[in-house]
């Protein structure tokens, strides 16, 4: 099972959708800026990912600057509340497979959570190439 919290207008978003989906998977897609987060939720995500609300925090396109949470002075405690009423503050995509949670940023970094990749080659949306045309990872 794989579970894969997107945002369909993010590139990145959008690449490791299609990575996985290239690889023979049917991920459980959870639009997180439908549904929002709760506490519980993005507290287990960031443990099992090794993240803190201030390194999940998306800091550019977000209104992260405007609400003041760029500042040397804020707790994770503010930015765990904020991001619950702001879920796009949240860096997307968080994956969650049976090898485990990451912030897959870039997207290629979703290979390191898949058993199987997808066949060769495959690229990014700007057409930078992750896997070639032999199956292998593109540095």
């Amino acid at each position: 099972m794989i579970v894969i919290h997107h945002n369909p207008d993010c590139g990145t978003s959008r690449n490791v959708k299609r990575i996985i989906e290239a690889a023979g998977y049917e991920p459980i897609v959870i639009e997180y800026l439908k549904e929002g987060w709760t506490k519980p939720q993005l507290l287990a995500l960031f443990a099992a990912a090794d993240l803190t609300p201030s390194t999940a925090l998306r800091q550019t396109k977000s209104p992260a600057a405007e609400l003041g949470l760029l500042e040397p002075n804020v707790t994770d405690e503010a930015i765990l509340k904020a991001m619950l009423e702001y879920p796009i503050l949240v860096n997307r995509p968080l994956v969650c497979t049976e090898k485990g949670v990451k912030l897959c940023r870039p997207s290629e970094t979703v290979l390191e959570l898949l058993e199987k990749w997808p066949l060769g080659p495959l690229a990014k949306e700007d057409g930078e190439l992750i896997i070639d045309s032999n199956g292998q990872r593109v540095s």
